[in-house]
């Protein structure tokens, strides 16, 4: 298989979960969230049981996985959505729409339930389904069938949450530290697009340097600068799934070394990017001209998985001494300037515009909100 074939391949296979990858885990529609990474041994803990991940690999993103009680012990099992699922739906949602009944007669005094803890731990033991446990609990309220549409799909969700959780494989994100739409509002700002060369400064663990590189798939560069000898960790990185064709555009380099001539320690950079290959030494067996065999030494190259983070190359920084960066985006904690109100990032906008120590600047108010605000 050729590499542009192979590459096409890993592509694809970019849609379905491998071992080794990371996922992220969303238990009972967002009531919790775990990043994983999948391995034969991984597990996930619902509840008071631990869950082996090895079923999750192989799967498309985005499936749902159900609790169940397998022969070898609690398991996560695929389900897989169905017209006659979607119909049911359907008809909720008319009936929702017909209501005529309400809860003003209900009377919640802990009694309407008669079927009792260890009725349940009975049906389990016997090999109940999750689904069959909230069908039974149900079938035994006395007051579910008196009550309103809404409020018995309440009912059954929440017996559905506590004894037949649901589990959805979703692709890992970046989210952490910064709200979407402010992430978004940096990307788009910084103009970031296929065969850019972007500057960060990124001290939130990864998220920054990752969501760059996602955007230019594979073209140009995302050079992660940094003072000091200590560079910012950026972990959150491998989260991504990156394949070695975006990881080799990753890239690291002190700000001092920027900021250097362009002459500047050239000798340095020099035998560092010639160490930079590591050399594995073979044995071969050759025949000589009198027919014995001799062994010789054969030093080759070992193909080794490229890392996110390397020291970027000497071409590449001359390159960049040269023509600059596309953009520069900083995701500081301790150095942006943010506030809940306006008129002090006005001011700091004010003093740096008649300092003329920076150029475009704006004041941008993220547009999200948890919920909706309606004005008087």
């Amino acid at each position: 298989m050729s590499t542009l074939e192979q590459e096409n391949h890993s592509n694809e296979n970019r849609r379905i979960t491998w071992e080794g990858c990371s996922v992220l885990l969303d238990i009972n529609d967002g009531d919790r969230l775990v990043f994983s990474r999948l391995t034969a041994g991984s597990i996930v803990k619902i509840g008071n049981k631990n869950y082996p991940l090895q079923p999750l690999i192989g799967c498309p993103f985005g499936s749902l996985f159900q609790v169940e009680n397998g022969a070898n012990g609690p398991c996560l099992s695929r389900v897989i959505s169905t017209a006659e699922v979607s119909n049911d739906e359907d008809k909720k949602e008319c009936d929702l729409k017909d209501e005529s009944r309400d809860n003003r007669a209900l009377i919640d005094n802990n009694t309407a339930q008669t079927l009792t803890g260890d009725d349940i731990e009975g049906m389990r033991r016997q090999g109940a389904s999750g689904n069959e446990i909230v069908e039974a609990l149900i079938a035994n309220s006395a007051t579910f069938e008196n009550k309103t549409s809404f409020s018995q799909e309440k009912y059954r969700l929440k017996k559905q949450k506590k004894y037949a959780p649901k589990v959805l494989l979703r692709r890992p994100f970046a989210r952490r530290f910064l709200r979407v739409d402010t992430l978004s509002l940096l990307l788009s700002f910084a103009n970031v697009t296929a065969h850019s060369d972007v500057l960060v400064v990124d001290m939130i663990g990864g998220i920054l340097t990752g969501a760059v590189a996602e955007r230019l798939g594979g073209t140009g560069y995302v050079c992660n600068t940094y003072r000091g000898d200590s560079p910012s960790s950026i972990e959150i990185v491998r989260i991504f799934n990156f394949g070695d064709e975006i990881n080799k555009r990753i890239v690291r380099l002190p700000l001092a070394d920027l900021s250097a001539p362009p002459n500047a320690d050239s000798k340095d950079m020099e035998l560092l990017q010639a160490s930079g290959s590591p050399v594995s030494m073979e044995e071969t067996t050759v025949s000589s001209k009198d027919g014995r065999p001799t062994t010789e030494t054969v030093a080759s190259k070992v193909h080794k998985a490229a890392k996110p983070g390397e020291k970027a190359s000497e071409d590449a920084i001359k390159l960049w001494k040269e023509n600059g960066f596309s953009s520069l985006i900083i995701a500081a904690p301790e150095v942006d300037a943010w506030g809940i109100v306006k008129e002090p990032l006005a001011t700091c906008m004010h003093n740096l515009q008649v300092e003329k120590m920076a150029i475009g600047l704006q004041i941008t108010e993220p547009w999200l909100r948890e919920y909706q605000c309606n004005l008087m």
